[in-house]
């Protein structure tokens, strides 16, 4: 079979317009599905930070802040279980594909909520409160989203 030459070969191969309409689309659509993800994923996030905000007030803590920046960090809520100044980190996961949400504290994550703490607990209204830092994860796989506050984290 001979190879097509002319207009037969011109009409099976898109042209170089349409290549580059195609190209401008696909960039487009990768563009607007990343900024999709990204707003999705902050949305849950937003909305772990709320229900964590309302568990932990159900079970005595008293919320004082959320998204709290110190030190150049930002802390998910601040809170006083009695006495105790609690700084509080939120993970939420839908999948388990990147680990448990308790496992995303990592010790980096650690050492910069410790760095918050410290600017925080500066201020002379909260040098005298012990501090102690906990975990609310929250696994939202299913309908039902299922959340876990570990008590002095680390």
């Amino acid at each position: 079979m001979k190879p097509k030459s002319g207009a037969a070969a011109s009409a099976t191969r898109p042209s170089a317009r349409k290549r580059s309409m195609t190209g401008r689309i696909r960039r487009l659509l990768g563009r607007l599905f990343r900024r999709v993800h990204y707003d999705s994923n902050r949305a849950l996030g937003r909305r772990g930070e709320a229900l964590a905000a309302r568990h932990l007030r159900r079970h005595g803590y008293r919320v004082l802040a959320r998204n709290v920046r110190a030190g150049g960090v930002e802390v998910d809520l601040v809170a006083l279980d009695g006495p105790t100044l609690v700084f509080i980190e939120v993970k939420a996961r839908r999948t388990e594909a990147a680990g448990a949400p308790q496992e995303a504290v990592d010790w980096r994550k650690q050492r910069r909520l410790r760095q918050a703490a410290a600017a925080f607990a500066r201020a002379p209204a909260w040098s005298h409160r012990p501090i102690r830092f906990d975990v609310v994860a929250i696994d939202a796989q299913r309908r039902r989203w299922r959340l876990e506050v570990i008590k002095d984290a680390f």
